[in-house]
């Protein structure tokens, strides 16, 4: 008989592959591509369409672009991508018009923020302990974004960009959902209907009306029926206007939720001897949020982008900088770069937040 170590003399340690399976694969990928007539068509005119415009749009992108030179010059006489001017001006597009010498505070500030994002999407995380971080990391960012307290103070009138994109998202959210939860809540009320009525009332308004009308109310009309003592400043009131435009839409994908819920969940959990808020907050409203999670994420994910609206009352986000750092007549107004950096930046808090939210779904799936 022959011994084990005689046997694997000669045997590959890695199987090699079959070239029949890679074989198939080839067939079903082309049998996908130009198994019908239709997919055969689609499949050429898709190709051409990327053959037409990708070898352009890389040629613009990065063989003929200006990359790192500080020579405004070099981008007039190129052809190319003017990257140089993003380079050269990340400080402005990033934090706006807030002083030169006090920007190393945004940029904490914008560190900060999404360090706690990257830290809050952990279940591990998801204790009582993550909002009170939350509440002293807020008013640190109004710290150092303010100043006092051995700071320069910095008005709101001169902050800027991503600073204040990242603050109006996550303090208008933060706070709009357990708004629209209680609104929601009060819509379906069958025992409150003086609170219905409001709710009601309060969740047509807000939805009848753009939120641009919402933001030149705040902005524009509210100095002129309250006395300067008592008006807030203008980075409040477009916040305060944001958060009850978004605890709206989100009560109404809050209450779809909860009227899918089934009755019998209701009877359970009052055969159980609990109370009301016991249970909203133990039966009711986690299936309610689980089922809601796709609608709630793509009205938040609307939410980060209207931010972008601030700039009609005179805030300056991300394409306020933008639009300002355009204006210098030293550069030739490389506006589709500037543009595409600020676009890119929306895209990347939009598609974190979307994986997050595919993430939830997949949880939510899982413990049923």
């Amino acid at each position: 008989m022959k011994s084990l170590s005689a046997e694997l003399v000669g045997r590959p340690i890695v199987p090699a592959i079959s070239s029949g399976a890679f074989t198939g694969k080839v067939r079903r990928t082309v049998k996908l591509l130009f198994g019908t007539p239709l997919n055969a068509i689609l499949t050429l005119v898709f190709g051409a369409a990327l053959f037409a415009v990708v070898p352009p749009m890389f040629r613009w992108f990065v063989l003929d672009a200006v990359l790192f030179d500080p020579d405004p010059n070099a981008c007039r006489a190129a052809s190319g991508a003017c990257w140089s001017f993003i380079y050269a001006k990340s400080g402005q597009l990033l934090f706006g018009i807030y002083p030169f010498d006090e920007r190393w505070r945004p940029a904490l500030v914008c560190v900060l923020i999404i360090a706690l994002l990257a830290w809050s999407v952990r279940p591990a995380s998801w204790t009582p302990r993550l909002l009170q971080l939350w509440i002293a990391a807020l008013a640190l960012v109004g710290w150092l974004m303010g100043g006092g307290l051995g700071l320069a103070t910095v008005p709101t009138s001169s902050w800027g960009g991503l600073p204040v994109t990242l603050i109006l998202t996550v303090v208008a959210i933060g706070v709009a959902f357990p708004i629209g939860v209680l609104l929601a809540l009060a819509r379906r009320s069958t025992t409150m209907p003086a609170m219905r009525i409001i709710a009601v009332a309060f969740i047509e308004g807000i939805r009848g009306l753009p939120l641009l009308s919402i933001l030149f109310v705040a902005s524009i009309m509210l100095p002129l029926f309250l006395p300067d003592y008592l008006l807030p400043d203008k980075f409040v009131r477009a916040l305060v206007a944001l958060t009850l435009f978004a605890s709206a839409y989100l009560a109404e994908v809050i209450r779809g939720g909860l009227q899918a819920v089934p009755s019998g969940q209701y009877e359970a959990a009052e055969a159980l001897g609990l109370s009301f808020w016991r249970t909203q907050r133990l039966v009711i409203l986690p299936q309610a949020i689980r089922v809601a999670i796709p609608a709630l994420a793509n009205t938040i994910i609307v939410m980060i982008k209207n931010t972008s609206l601030v700039l009609v009352v005179g805030l300056f986000d991300l394409i306020s900088s933008g639009k300002a750092a355009l204006a210098d007549p030293a550069w030739p107004s490389p506006a589709a770069e500037t543009f595409l950096f600020i676009g890119a930046i929306f895209f990347a808090l939009s598609f974190s937040f979307a994986r997050f939210s595919d993430f939830l779904e997949r949880r939510g799936h899982i413990s049923q």
